[in-house]
């Protein structure tokens, strides 16, 4: 059985950040939604947990939520791509996010980054294997 990996995120308006994360055309677990907090597929292993603040704090106490202007975690996910890096952040623009500035091209790598509509720092990453050098 392979290792399944579940990010679990605080949000301020749980339904902003659905419809904002179905622009970038993630897709949504009804079966872990309700009004505290919804699954978003990354990928058949990995998951996020979108889950509204109050809930989210519930799992951390005593600790606090982070502030926005703190930064704990990057979150990446993979593109087939360098188009489709550029197509899914020019969505999260398009969508409300704040663009973390031009594209990161290393050759082997290509990556674009955002911050979403709760200040997480998101990238889409495209490796061209072929390109990397032993």
């Amino acid at each position: 059985m392979s290792t399944m990996t579940f990010i679990n995120l605080p949000v301020k308006d749980l339904a902003a950040s659905t419809a904002f994360f179905t622009e970038l055309g993630f897709a949504f677990d009804p079966i872990f939604t309700d009004e505290n907090a919804t699954r978003m597929i990354i990928s058949e292993d990995t998951s996020v947990m979108l889950a509204v603040e109050p809930f989210f704090a519930g799992f951390i106490s005593p600790r606090t939520i982070a502030e926005p202007s703190s930064q704990e975690v990057v979150i990446g996910v993979s593109a087939d791509s360098r188009a489709q890096v550029d197509e899914r952040n020019d969505a999260a623009i398009a969508a409300g996010a704040q663009s973390l500035g031009d594209a990161q091209d290393d050759g082997f790598m290509y990556m674009r980054g955002f911050l979403d509509l709760d200040g997480h720092q998101w990238s889409f990453i495209y490796r061209d294997m072929s390109a990397v050098t032993p």
